[in-house]
């Protein structure tokens, strides 16, 4: 595996191949893995949510990636799509994102509606293993990152990964959808709790 953990090392996080720990990934995620190197460490489920995980297991910011669901509608059809962008980040939901899909107005799938459609638990959502019909837009600025930390589809672990890899997922749209947050008020706007990291 060429995952580079270096930085993302903590003696609080005991990384190791998922293939090892297949309960630490929901099911969808497990599957959809196949193609990816990817390592998975348990958490504490407490502490899924970007901010107090970074805090509590040593984590910088910037090695760790949101998943947000949004839709919208256009004429009667809605559009679901998964968006990308690292925790340091906020995504252009409104501008960028809302012109990519097409759409008139985008806003972020419910809580209930996110969880019930992804089969993934609330603050593990994550881009892999997602609806195969769901585009999945990842900002460029994850792929170059190096290794990632993402959710992992359920609360009490966390998957490495390296940015690069999100490219070959099936539905991968590499953009430019992020903008720079400026302070920690920006960084919420880039983490509702419907997303996870």
């Amino acid at each position: 595996m060429d995952l580079k953990v270096g930085r993302l090392m903590t003696r609080r996080l005991q990384w190791q191949p998922l293939k090892d720990r297949p309960d630490l990934a929901a099911p969808a995620v497990r599957a959809a893995l196949d193609d990816l190197d990817a390592l998975v460490a348990p958490i504490d489920p407490g502490l899924a949510d970007t901010t107090a995980f970074c805090a509590e297991y040593g984590v910088p910011l910037d090695a760790s990636a949101n998943c947000l669901i949004v839709e919208g509608r256009r004429s009667a059809v809605t559009r679901v799509a998964a968006v990308v962008v690292l925790a340091t980040a906020r995504a252009d939901v409104r501008g960028v994102v809302r012109r990519h899909l097409d759409v008139r107005k985008l806003s972020f799938t419910a809580h209930d509606d996110a969880v019930g459609r992804t089969g993934m638990e609330y603050g593990g959502i994550t881009p892999i293993g997602l609806p195969a019909d769901w585009p999945v837009l990842v900002d460029e600025a994850v792929t170059t990152a190096g290794s990632v930390i993402l959710g992992s589809g359920i609360r009490g672990s966390k998957l490495l990964v390296e940015g690069s890899a999100l490219r070959r997922l099936h539905a991968a749209q590499i953009i430019a959808l992020a903008l720079p947050a400026t302070d920690d008020a920006d960084i919420e706007v880039a983490r509702p709790a419907l997303s996870g990291h």
